[in-house]
Formats: structure tokens, C-alpha cells, sequence
């Protein structure tokens, strides 16, 4: 395997110099990854997926990699997230490696082209593959109570005309107020604007893994009597227990979302417990990087799986080895 060298040189860089490398080189080979993404069939929220296995939010936000990124054998994407306006984000360095934890730590601070921008690029697509779109607030701290329901409307009116379906970020820890959402009294006004937005395109749910049980399932009943379509489960943690990366490392690297496997024992809880109050499709994503890894998430509940941290530490070739191993 030719990935873990490629990996050693990548991870010399800074990374996000490797990822905007790493991604520049797949739009390159995107015209000879011309095989359909490998079967493993899911029909869901009235689409089909032709294995449940796909790329999270945080990798591609700008829908600028979709061809490549559907010839490498994910089943399905997810762009973004993408807020009303454009937005640079917090200053560098904002991404962080844990290799001995197998994580990453972000706090990109949603960077990212904007609404009207990522709608042309998704209008545009040819991916073959069913595409969602994740959408948060523009993290401008101006933005409250009804002007922040308002830029979420706006970026859902925007974007979901040309996605497959639609999912509201309301648990990004980097997006300053955004958390507040998922307090009921502040969710309730997002999701009637959204549900009213959507259009015909499913909407789903984003959670937080921090969230206590009583929280989460308020969350969730909310959002089920709402009308939501389904749930993804769930977004990067702001904890740091139980990690091997030294506590002096940590406290250089500051604050940020934690993804990657010390995430998969809390995702997988999330997701059972959100099993535990719906039948509606489930997205499960933190700590997915192997079959078992997505064998276990399916097992639990999820309907589909998604993969980001996972994706970075094994290559190219990870979602097609994990669509074979389902199949076993």
C-alpha cells in the first residue's frame, strides 16, 4: 500500500497545506476514477444510495471535490457546512493532528465561499452520487434570536434546490452562539423556518455528543414533532478525556472540536439513544474508519455512516475497503 508513505510526507506539512495538496492531486485523477461507487444499497430519506458509506461535512465545504470524491467509492456526500454569507473563519493555525488518538482537533470557525457560491458549484454537479448539504449560521455575533433563524432560511432557500437533502448544523462548537440551538425555546423557531424553507428535500438534524440524555432527547422529540426527516449523530466533542496525546500538547493546541475514534464510543451511545424515540433515518458519524467500525454504528441504529478523520488517516481506499467488509 502505497498510502501510509504518502501519508508520512503529508503529514510533514502543516494540515491544511496537506489537505488542499491531497485534495488539488484527487480533482487531477478525477477523470480516470470512472468506477461506480462499490453496492451495498440503502434507500433512504427517498433516495438511493448505493452503499451506505460517505464523506462528512468539514472535508469538501465548498463542493469543490465531488467528482473525486465519488470515484474514490462513498455512496454519498456531504458539503459544508456553508453559511449565508462567505466567511474566512479563525486565524491560522486552526487544524490539528493527534496521531498517537488517531483525532484531529478544528476550529476552523465555518470558513467557507457562502450560500450562493456552493449552490452554482452544486447546480453544476456530476458526481452520481446523492449529495447533501449541511448548513449552520453565519458566525457573526450581530446575528440573534430572529436575524440568526433568518441567515439559516436564507442559506436553506439558497442551497436546497440543488441538493439531495439538507442538514442543519445546530451543534458546531466553533461557530460561537450556534450551540444555543439546541436549547428548545431557540430550536423550535429554527426548524419551523427550516422545515418551511426545505422546500420537497429531506431535512435532518445535527447533535452534538455533549449533549446530557435529558438534552438530547428533548432535541430530538422537538424535532420530531417538528416534522424533521432524520438525525445525524454526531458532530465533533469539545472533551478531551482519555486521550494518549500529552496533556502539555493538548493545552498548546487550545481549543477546538475533537473528532476521530475517541469520539466512536460517544457517537455510538448518541445514536442509540436517538434509535430509542424514532424509526426516521439516522446519520451516524465520529469514529468511523473501519467495516467494524461501520458495522457497529449500523448496528446501533444508524442508517448510513459517514467518515472524516477516518478518511484522513487511511487513505484513499478507505471507503471502498469498508463497503467490502459489509459485505462479509
Amino acid at each position: 500500500m502505497l498510502y501510509p508513505l504518502l501519508r508520512r510526507l503529508l503529514f510533514l506539512l502543516p494540515p491544511e497545506a496537506a489537505h488542499r495538496l491531497a485534495t488539488s492531486g484527487l480533482d487531477l485523477v478525477a477523470p480516470l476514477l470512472r468506477r461506480p461507487p462499490p453496492r451495498h444499497p440503502v434507500e433512504a430519506l427517498g433516495l438511493t444510495f448505493a452503499n451506505p458509506v460517505g464523506i462528512a461535512a468539514g472535508f469538501d465545504k465548498n463542493a469543490e471535490h465531488l467528482r473525486g470524491l465519488a470515484g474514490l467509492g462513498f455512496g454519498f456526500l456531504e458539503v459544508g457546512s456553508v453559511t449565508a454569507q462567505p466567511w474566512a473563519g479563525n486565524p491560522q493555525p486552526r487544524l490539528f493532528r493527534l496521531p498517537a488518538d488517531g483525532a484531529l482537533i478544528n476550529r476552523m470557525g465555518l470558513n467557507n465561499h457562502g450560500a450562493e457560491v456552493v449552490a452554482g458549484r452544486l447546480a453544476a454537479r456530476r458526481c452520481g452520487v446523492p449529495v447533501l448539504v449541511n448548513v449552520a449560521k453565519t458566525p457573526d455575533p450581530a446575528l440573534e434570536g430572529p436575524a440568526a433563524v433568518d441567515d439559516y432560511v436564507q442559506s436553506i432557500r439558497t442551497l436546497a434546490p440543488h441538493a439531495d437533502a439538507v442538514v442543519l448544523n445546530i451543534s458546531c462548537p466553533n461557530s460561537g452562539d450556534g450551540r444555543t440551538f439546541e436549547e428548545p425555546a431557540a430550536l423550535g423557531p429554527l426548524l419551523e423556518g427550516a422545515l418551511a424553507a426545505r422546500g420537497a428535500r429531506p431535512l435532518l438534524v445535527k447533535v452534538s455528543p455533549d449533549l446530557a440524555p435529558a438534552a438530547l432527547e428533548a432535541v430530538v422529540r422537538l424535532s420530531l414533532d417538528l416534522g424533521v426527516d432524520g438525525f445525524t449523530a454526531t458532530n465533533t466533542t469539545t472533551r478531551r478525556t482519555g486521550l494518549q496525546t500529552p496533556a502539555a500538547a493538548l493545552e498548546a493546541i487550545g481549543r477546538g472540536g475533537l473528532s476521530g475514534a475517541p469520539l466512536r464510543a460517544r457517537s455510538l451511545e448518541a445514536v442509540g439513544r436517538i434509535r430509542a424515540l424514532t424509526t426516521r433515518p439516522i446519520v451516524a458519524v465520529g469514529g468511523i474508519s473501519t467495516a467494524a467500525d461501520a458495522r457497529a454504528a449500523l448496528a446501533a441504529g444508524a442508517t448510513l455512516v459517514q467518515l472524516y478523520t477516518g478518511f484522513v488517516y487511511g487513505g484513499p481506499g478507505t471507503a471502498r475497503r469498508i463497503v467490502r467488509g459489509l459485505a462479509v
